[in-house]
């Protein structure tokens, strides 16, 4: 196996990464993977691969047209065809190319392992009958044959990988044993729970005698099979047939294994004198009890994945939450009840892009956003219910939507903001007066230095609760949707002030900071000072968080129908623990120290000016790598 070479040729570098570094590396097998059927055939051709596994839809050549190329240049490279289409259609037209094997997408890393291992097998048979022959009469004779059954064994394999009735897949394993060998009889015999052997499948044995068969594994020809894992074969001249007078002219036992185990034995036998069975026989043998392990292997992989597939099923179909899953080119893998009539879609919809299946912007705009970070998005129904969108990206699969319904979370909000609006309004008042009556303190008379001390206290502290109080009434506002005036607002001036109104702040905590923004950034419909105020809560974040001799950018762009901003600097970043609560009110991010201050509103304050003017938020940070926040707003046409 170090010297198996394995040549992948497939157009999605996720795919080729999880094929090398996942499935065949981990293997022990030699991997190069190229993007092209081109390439492909070109590298075929010089490293003479021992196995190609191509994708069916690649520039320049086509899975397909790349393994017939493939069978057409001696000495011919076994290929496995890989898909996203799962077409009955395709599997034959694949298996007349000259496939060997033909899987799905997505696909188990044992069955790509197994698939591959068939191949590699029926590869090195081929390659040690043609080492085989001579350059005699009797040696193209005898080539000519084994050819024809490797053509069998090759149509066979074909068959047995496709079928999923165990009892049909072993009679015909048997059948083909016997018609190769031309033998007289056939037998396939497997393991009890008892340790004896039953006769499983048969060929021109008695019916009853073949049912009521049971052979004890001690003392027999069969049991020497299951202890040692080696074939047994018999002829005039074996030992056996001399010692014991065996009542048959010639006979072969090869073991069944499956994962290291011996689990069976497939054997064929000729009772007269006739063909005498030969040691080729015996490869043609072990091939097929390969393909009868195969098979049985195939059968409980099968009844594994069906009882997986049913329980999944079940779950996905009782949860109340929807789950939606897509490929890399965004079409549907899987979508559950829940989704379905949570956006009133019905039908067959897998395999179809999600555009065809869904017309919500807010989650196209999610499943197709560029990135593999998982991002949450709230998407309001038809209804009126509201659902919590989370995509996560699962490697080598796509993308997974969990959605939530948030209703009942969303309305304790709103009461929540109404109840903490009104306090808070409410104690404008009393803490305008606590302020007045500080600062009138002095003129009653004079304080010692412990007195102003106190006052100063005093009147700091109603400062960071007024401070508080306006946040809240501020949040209260844009989130009750009472700031709806809009205007032609250019985006790239409000940045320009921010910076400058801050340059001061951040110069006091030496740091640097920095504004690149293009002189023609699109306008965009929006409140002027909600806006500003929206990046000037960016950019003071980023300078309060930012440590001593760092550095804070703020930058602009624009792409077709947006125009985006982002706010970077290089703090300590945030915890991805911590990331997709940023937004939520009061919460600040657990390493933040305990001496810095702050409401916990600023970020909310942010989210809910970017929605209210139809765009888009998000956070990128990474540990000790700083942190960006980036803003899309939509640009009106012009």
């Amino acid at each position: 196996m170090p010297d198996t070479l394995i040549l992948i040729a497939e157009d999605s570098p996720e795919i080729r990464r999880f094929l090398e570094e996942a499935v065949l590396r981990p293997a022990g097998y030699q991997v190069r993977s190229v993007g092209d059927g081109l390439s492909a055939l070109t590298l075929a051709r010089e490293l003479q691969p021992d196995l190609v596994i191509t994708d069916q839809h690649m520039p320049s050549l086509t899975g397909i047209e790349l393994i017939r190329k493939l069978r057409s240049d001696p000495p011919t490279i076994p290929a496995i065809l890989i898909t996203s289409e799962g077409s009955e259609a395709l599997a034959v037209e694949a298996m007349r190319a000259g496939a060997l094997d033909y899987l799905t997408k997505p696909f188990e890393a044992e069955h790509m392992l197994a698939a591959v291992g068939r191949a590699l097998a029926e590869g090195r048979r081929w390659q040690a009958l043609v080492v085989a022959q001579t350059d005699s009469q009797e040696g193209a004779r005898r080539l000519e044959r084994r050819l024809k059954e490797l053509e069998t064994l090759a149509l066979i394999g074909r068959t047995v990988t496709v079928m999923l009735d165990l009892d049909k897949v072993l009679t015909t394993v048997v059948e083909a044993a016997v018609r190769l060998t031309e033998a007289e009889e056939g037998s396939l015999l497997l393991l009890d729970d008892g340790g004896e052997l039953t006769m499983r499948a048969s060929k021109n044995f008695d019916e009853e005698f073949a049912r009521t068969f049971r052979l004890r594994t001690d003392d027999s020809l069969a049991g020497s099979v299951i202890a040692s894992g080696e074939p047994v074969f018999l002829d005039e001249s074996a030992p056996q047939k001399i010692k014991t007078s065996y009542l048959v002219h010639s006979l072969i036992y090869v073991p069944l294994r499956v994962r290291g185990h011996t689990i069976g034995v497939l054997g064929v036998d000729n009772r007269k004198a006739g063909r005498t069975l030969t040691r080729e026989d015996v490869t043609v043998m072990l091939a097929m009890a390969d393909y009868a392990a195969i098979a049985i292997e195939n059968a409980r992989l099968y009844t594994r994945s069906e009882e997986a597939r049913s329980k999944l099923e079940t779950v996905l179909s009782q949860t109340e939450n929807g789950v939606i899953v897509v490929d890399p080119d965004h079409r549907l893998l899987l979508i559950n009840r829940a989704a379905q009539d949570a956006f009133g879609v019905d039908g067959d919809l897998l395999g179809r892009s999600v555009a065809e299946a869904f017309d919500d912007p807010r989650l196209l705009a999610l499943i197709r956003e560029p990135g593999r970070q998982a991002r949450r998005e709230e998407i309001e129904l038809a209804d009126g219910r509201t659902l919590n969108a989370q995509r996560t990206a699962i490697q080598g699969v796509g993308e997974a939507i969990i959605l939530q319904d948030i209703t009942h979370l969303k309305e304790l909000d709103r009461i929540k903001s109404e109840f903490v609006t009104t306090v808070s309004h409410d104690l404008r008042s009393p803490l305008t007066a606590i302020l007045g009556y500080s600062q009138l303190i002095g003129r009653a008379g004079s304080l010692n230095e412990q007195q102003q001390e106190f006052v100063r206290r005093v009147q700091l502290s109603v400062e960071e609760i007024t401070e508080l109080v306006t946040d809240l009434l501020d949040l209260g506002k844009i989130e009750a949707g009472l700031d709806n005036a809009r205007e032609r607002t250019p985006v790239g001036v409000l940045a320009r002030y921010s910076v400058e109104g801050l340059r001061g702040a951040a110069e006091a905590r030496g740091l640097k900071l920095d504004l690149t923004m293009p002189e023609d950034l699109p306008m965009v419909m929006g409140s002027p000072i909600r806006l500003r105020q929206m990046i000037a809560n960016l950019i003071e974040n980023a300078i309060k968080y930012t440590p001593a001799g760092g550095h804070v950018r703020v930058e602009g762009e624009a792409d077709a129908d947006q125009v985006i901003l982002h706010v970077r600097d290089d703090g300590p970043g945030i915890p991805p623990a911590d990331q997709p609560y940023l937004f939520d009110k009061f919460y600040r991010a657990s390493n933040v120290p305990d001496e810095t201050p702050g409401t916990g509103l600023g970020l909310s304050i942010v989210k809910s000016i970017v929605d209210n003017h139809g765009g888009r938020i998000w956070v990128e940070s990474k540990l000790g790598g700083g942190t960006t926040f980036t803003v899309v707003l939509p640009a009106p046409a012009s």
